[in-house]
């Protein structure tokens, strides 16, 4: 079976978030899907399989330990495979049927790529695990919660950029993962800034979270009074996404990076 790893969200290689793609003509067995992402290690090994017609296939995620419901960047790393690499589909926007409903990618220029993803619906968390704020050592403004994960609020970039947390404590609380943002300061030239960790799903930081912006444009969107809105992830790899809401849906952009191809042994 053909195999690809790609930097997501990234301008350039060794940025962004690495994810594997493996192309398949029919399903393998769950748990052969999820021995194949142990063994590459990655935050998520995107499989996928076409369905109807040129530009319709079916995709699933795992990451070295669980299949999960949505992920962003290893869906943009996908669109990348089909568009460019292996399917070489014509049309400007594919289709992939998912655990969280149709995910639409759509071709830009120069290299971009347009997820469109559901809003996440959150509200305000007024019961919190004692963990969530204890294992970050620094008290949010606001704590929201969405479908899998917690978002906390912060008023400085700075405070995003400083968090060191206990991620054997945090590993308790009961949720996919954590999103701490703030605004963008002047210097990041963006209007927000995150970070996600995920101790909970075999990560403990992950580098560039396509599906938490799910959740971080409908708050931002509304703090900012505007739908169309840049962001920064601030881990160690980094990675800039263009985003923009659409009611229910939202649009999350970035550039794709191929760093290998190979082959797996069966």
């Amino acid at each position: 079976m053909k195999i690809y790893q790609l930097d997501a969200f990234a301008g350039r290689l060794f940025a962004g978030n690495p994810a594997a793609v493996v192309p398949l003509s029919n399903w393998l067995p769950d748990e052969q899907m999820q021995q194949i992402a142990a063994e590459n290690n990655l935050a998520e090994t995107a499989f996928y399989v076409k369905t109807d017609g040129d530009a319709q296939f079916h995709i699933r995620w795992f990451t070295p330990t669980v299949e999960v419901d949505l992920c962003g960047h290893a869906t943009l790393a996908t669109g990348h495979v089909v568009f460019y690499l292996e399917e070489k589909v014509d049309a400007d926007e594919i289709s992939f049927e998912s655990r969280s409903g149709p995910l639409n990618v759509r071709k830009g220029e120069n290299g971009w790529l347009t997820l469109n993803f559901p809003a996440d619906v959150v509200q305000k968390a007024n019961v919190q695990p004692p963990a969530l704020a204890t294992s970050l050592g620094e008290k949010p403004l606001a704590v929201f919660k969405g479908k899998t994960d917690y978002m906390l609020v912060y008023e400085h970039q700075a405070q995003i950029e400083a968090l060191n947390p206990d991620f054997r404590e945090m590993a308790t609380v009961p949720a996919r993962g954590i999103i701490v943002t703030a605004p963008g300061n002047a210097d990041s030239g963006v209007d927000f800034v995150s970070r996600f960790f995920g101790p909970q799903s075999g990560g403990d930081e992950d580098p560039v979270t396509g599906s938490a912006h799910t959740t971080l444009v409908p708050y931002w969107a509304e703090q900012l009074g505007k739908t169309e809105l840049t962001a920064r992830q601030l881990s160690k790899r980094g990675g800039y996404l263009r985003c923009k809401l659409h009611n229910d849906r939202v649009d999350i952009a970035g550039q794709v990076q191929l760093y290998l191809t190979g082959e797996i042994l069966m």
